[in-house]
């Protein structure tokens, strides 16, 4: 399970928003347990609507900060700007690591739809959102 804020999902959200036409991403920093603690916009580097490509000085600083603050980089966000808030066959290539939480904001639908999932060896299983209201 993932638990974070309502203004981490607002945060989320307005930085898919700012990057479209391209998909836009970000790290979630967090505990062990899946909880965010807070979330790191960062640039899609890939500047396209297909995929996403972290820019790695904001993966360092990202790592370094939650390091110094006992915490860890617990996952990632992406926008899918036309499809479903499901993983695509370059994600599921491209997870990095299987106890990350992979957050998708799908804009397909109105309202937006955001949904998170744990990927390992290929194998994609959706997991429940926990949203407290802050």
């Amino acid at each position: 399970m993932l638990r974070l804020t309502s203004d981490h999902r607002d945060t989320m959200i307005a930085t898919c928003v700012r990057a479209l036409p391209h998909e836009g991403c970000g790290l979630l920093v967090g505990s062990p347990e899946g909880v965010v603690i807070s979330v790191v916009p960062t640039i899609n580097i890939a500047e396209s609507a297909r995929i996403y490509e972290i820019e790695p000085r904001a993966l360092l600083r990202a790592t370094r900060e939650a390091d110094a603050a006992g915490l860890e980089i617990i996952g990632v966000f992406h926008s899918h700007t036309h499809s479903d808030a499901y993983p695509s066959p370059t994600d599921v290539r491209q997870a990095p690591d299987p106890a990350w939480h992979y957050v998708l904001v799908s804009f397909r639908l109105v309202p937006t739809v955001l949904r998170s999932y744990r990927i390992s060896d290929g194998d994609v299983r959706e997991e429940p959102i926990d949203l407290v209201i802050a």
